[in-house]
Parts: structure tokens; C-alpha cells; sequence
């Protein structure tokens, strides 16, 4: 099952447990089966502290298996074969069920422990999505911490009938004590600020009490990353703000174009980019989605921002770079399917249309890379079109002619999705040329048609565009004195990561020569 390079990496890894792991598996004749007991074989024969029994009596799900301690009787659950993005999920189940301790702060692992409640959650994922491991993380962790909290997490892929009976069109997707709980990609403090209610108000209060920063930067992706190691590196005090860490890269699957990396991951990328950030003395507050931005009142005064929290901080200059989101159709049925058929991830959720007919709205490289990958997923694929032809590279466009279950139509103004009231059952589009309007029966929805800004809470503050971009110059000022703005919330053309980090570094240098002449002696 696992090639000697892995294995020898998972004997190095599995020399870190502190207490024996008992591996129990419950089992049928299935193909699936053999391949989950020839996995548990491969990773017992790593380590002295890992046993495995069988215990194919037990009402769960088969084939799964349970990570725990001899003699207890609840743990982390999968459901599948956790290979693909989830292995690196099993690794630190074992680790952690095994005494390894987590790198997590360490007042937020007292706060699962202190959790009052029982739990039960269970997670559906795809092995190729890029965003369910970071969810299967970080609910694996709360199942070792506390008793009271278990896990399962499921392969969608494997366990087609629940997909289809609980109605899931979208991973990850988390159930807790059997209702649906969240779908999408979430960081383990989000996760127990959702169960904790308490603990929204602490952490304001905690923000509210922070001093002033000499540059408070408010977005986490690469502009703010590179913004925030250039004004640390100056030796001033530093913040982030950002909603999550590592923005859209953290829904980017492959990066090919970043120089001197010849190839990675967002999600690894963006982990990277946090730890070169935290190599500095800067403080950042993950999870925090900026409201209002407030001038200051006088020449030199504190620049203010009020986040969703409730919380509002404060500093001498200030830095935009909220990045930007998936650009909404804006058509009837779109919000009410979102989840149920229509879905922005073709990587994440193209495993659960298996078979099924499907549309990727938009033809530029994401629509089209978007429909080449689906394609050797499910039966059908119809790419629609706004323009006349499509606007993707050549070398992508050759590749979808040469695909036998792609059909492309142009000229095609999508109006509505359709819907049965739980999921889509098709598309509206009316044909630019002709006017005829048309319907096409699909259970699918893939949207690739480029980005939005993340600007409305700006509006009326700074200057912005026509497409609502933050109007900046060469050198990041924005229409604000002491604001500047990188990345792609901003009118700089080219939306790419390597092109948002130079940005962010100038916003950051143009932060402190600011900094510097405010506040030079008259």
C-alpha cells in the first residue's frame, strides 16, 4: 500500500507517540477493505506502540477504522482510506491520539478541553479536495483532546448514499449530533467559537485592549503577508487582521508561476507565508473580518478599524489587503442551490457529481481548467460562455477539444438554475444571437467567471473604481492619508500572487516613509 519512501517517513514520525495507539477496524468482503487492512498492516509494522484488531460485529460504517488508546473506547474515526490529502489528517491523528502535543496555541487546546457538552461530529470529504483537510484536522484534534467530542470522518466518494440521502453537493461538509453543522473550509478557532458562545466576546474584548499598531495590516494573503515581514523588519510594532490566513491561495490548488518555487500548493504555500510572518515579532488575529474602516479624526491621529466582532483597532497607518472572492452569476436560484448543486470548488467537489451531467460557467483558464479536470469525472460536461469565444490559452482550449463528453456553446447569457426545491436539476441560458432561451437538465454547477473585489465595507471611505477595486498609485497610497492598499482588492493590474506580494511590500515601505515624515521634528 505505501511505497518505502512514505513508509520510511511514517516510522520517523510515529517515533514521536507517547502512549500505545490501538487501531480498531471494522471490515466487509469489499475491494476497499483489503486495501484499509493492508494500510493498518503498513503503518503497525512502523512503530512498537500500534496494534490493530478487528471488530467487524460493530454498528459503523464499513470498511473504518478507529484511531484510539487500548482500553477506550472513543477516538478519531475514518471512514475510507484516508490516503491522498487526508494522509497527512491520519499522521496527525495517530500523533495525537499517541501523546504527541499540538502545535495549537495553547489557551485555545484548554478551551476544547474545558468544552461542556457532548459532540458528536462527522465530517464528509474528497481525497482530491485541498480545503477538507484543515476541517478533518482540526475536529480530529478536538476528538483526542476531549471525550466528550468524536469525529468520523467520511469519504464521500465511498459512501455515495449518504451523499445522496443527506444531500451533499458540496465538502467539506460537517454534521454535528447528525444536523448540518458547516460546509467549507474551516480553522479549528472557528470551530469552537462556533460551539463556545462565550467565546466571540472574550476575544473582543481581548482586541479592544490592544495597543495601538505602528502599521495594522487587514488581510492575510500574500500582499498582506509581504506587508507585514517588510514593516516588521523595520523594527516597528505590526498587526494582521485577516479573516483566514493565506486568503484565496488557500483555495488555489496548484501554483506553477511563482518564481523560484517550481511548483506547490495554496494551501501549503499559504502555510508558508505564515510562518515566514511569524518568524517576526507580528501579531496576528486570524479569523477577524474587518466592518468599518474610520479615518483618523487629526492630522496624525489613529486610523480605526471596527471588525464583525465587535472589536475595533487602531493604528498610526494602515494597510488594505482583503484580496478578492468568487464573482456570483446574480441570477434567480443561484443563492438558494448554493451548496446543493451549484459550488465554486471543481477540485473539492467534483468527486460527488460521479456520473452526473454537469456545466462550468465561464470560459477563461479557470472555467476551462475547471472543466478538463471534471471531465474525467463525470459524464458530461457543458461549458457556457458569455462571450463569442473562449478566452482561455490556447494550449487549454486544444487540450478541451480533444475531450469526448465537453460540449462548449458561446454566446450564452446564463438567466436561471433550476431547481426541484433540494438541488439542481438544471440551467437557463438564453442564446446572445439568436434570443432563443433554452434549458439544459444537469445536476451540477461549476462557477468560473473571476473575481470580486473585497471592498463593500469600504465604500464611502476610500476611493474606488467602477469595479469597486481601492484606487491606489504607484506607490500604494490610497485617497486616505496614512492608508495604503495591495493585492487584488486594489486597481493593479494582474491579479497574481507574486504581483500582490511586490505590492504588499510597497504598501509596507510607503507605511513607514509616512511613518517617518509624521513624525520628524518640525
Amino acid at each position: 500500500m505505501l511505497d518505502d519512501n512514505l513508509k520510511a517517513q511514517l516510522k520517523a514520525y510515529l517515533e514521536r507517540l507517547q502512549r500505545p495507539v490501538e487501531l480498531v477496524a471494522t471490515l466487509d468482503g469489499s475491494a476497499t477493505s483489503n486495501e484499509l487492512r493492508e494500510l493498518l498492516d503498513d503503518i503497525r509494522a512502523q512503530s512498537d506502540k500500534i496494534t490493530v484488531v478487528e471488530k467487524n460485529d460493530l454498528d459503523v460504517r464499513k470498511p473504518s477504522f478507529l484511531i484510539t488508546n487500548p482500553g477506550v473506547d472513543s477516538g478519531v474515526r475514518f471512514a475510507g482510506v484516508p490516503l491522498g490529502h487526508e494522509f497527512t489528517s491520519l499522521v496527525l491523528a495517530l500523533l495525537h491520539v499517541g501523546g504527541h502535543p499540538s502545535k495549537e496555541a495553547a489557551d485555545l487546546l484548554e478551551q476544547i478541553r474545558a468544552l461542556d457538552g457532548d459532540f458528536h461530529f462527522e465530517t464528509y470529504y474528497s481525497l482530491s479536495c485541498h480545503n477538507c483537510p484543515d476541517v478533518v484536522q482540526a475536529l480530529n484534534l478536538m476528538s483526542a483532546l476531549n471525550p466528550r467530542i468524536t469525529h468520523t470522518a467520511i469519504d464521500g466518494g465511498l459512501f455515495q448514499g449518504e451523499i445522496e440521502a443527506r444531500e451533499i453537493m458540496g465538502v467539506p461538509t460537517v454534521f454535528l449530533n447528525g444536523e448540518r453543522f458547516a460546509q467549507g473550509r474551516m480553522e479549528l478557532a472557528e470551530i469552537v467559537g462556533k460551539i463556545d458562545k462565550g467565546a466571540a466576546a472574550k476575544d473582543a474584548a481581548k482586541l479592544n485592549a490592544k495597543d495601538a499598531f505602528d502599521v495594522l495590516i487587514v488581510g492575510g494573503g500574500p500582499a498582506g503577508a509581504a506587508a507585514a515581514v517588510y514593516a516588521a523588519r523595520k523594527g516597528i510594532r505590526t498587526g494582521v487582521a485577516a479573516e483566514r490566513f493565506g486568503g484565496q491561495v488557500l483555495d488555489t490548488v496548484d501554483i506553477e508561476n511563482y518564481i523560484s518555487i517550481s511548483k506547490t500548493e495554496g494551501p501549503q504555500f499559504a502555510a508558508a507565508l505564515e510562518r515566514h510572518v511569524r518568524d517576526y515579532e507580528v501579531d496576528i488575529m486570524n479569523l477577524q473580518r474587518a466592518k468599518a474602516l474610520k479615518p483618523a479624526a487629526t492630522e496624525g491621529g489613529l486610523i480605526e478599524v471596527e471588525l464583525e466582532s465587535g472589536a475595533t483597532l487602531r493604528g498610526k497607518t494602515v494597510i488594505l489587503s482583503t484580496g478578492a472572492r468568487w464573482r456570483n452569476m446574480n441570477v434567480p436560484g443561484e443563492e438558494q442551490y448554493r451548496t446543493k448543486g451549484v459550488t465554486y470548488c471543481p477540485h473539492c467537489d467534483g468527486p460527488l457529481f460521479k456520473g452526473k451531467r454537469v456545466a462550468v460557467i465561464g470560459g477563461g483558464n479557470s472555467g476551462i481548467e475547471a472543466a478538463i479536470d471534471l471531465a474525467g469525472v463525470v459524464a458530461h460536461v457543458t461549458v457556457l460562455e458569455f462571450a463569442p469565444e473562449l478566452k482561455a490559452d490556447a494550449v487549454l482550449q486544444r487540450k478541451l477539444k480533444s475531450l469526448p463528453n465537453v460540449e462548449v456553446i458561446v454566446n450564452a447569457q446564463t438567466t436561471e438554475v433550476n431547481g426541484d426545491g433540494h438541488k439542481v436539476t438544471g440551467i437557463t441560458y438564453k442564446d446572445r444571437v439568436g434570443g432563443e432561451v433554452k434549458q439544459i437538465p444537469l445536476e451540477g454547477i461549476f462557477v468560473q467567471i473571476g473575481l470580486l473585489p473585497n471592498t463593500d465595507w469600504l465604500k464611502g471611505t476610500v476611493e474606488l473604481s467602477k469595479f469597486g477595486e481601492i484606487v491606489v498609485d504607484a506607490k500604494g497610497h490610497t485617497s486616505v492619508p496614512g492608508v495604503f492598499a495591495a493585492g487584488d482588492c486594489t486597481t493593479v493590474p494582474y491579479k497574481q500572487i507574486i504581483i500582490a506580494a511586490g505590492a504588499g511590500a510597497t504598501a509596507a515601505l510607503s507605511a513607514f516613509d509616512h511613518l517617518i515624515r509624521s513624525t520628524a521634528p518640525a
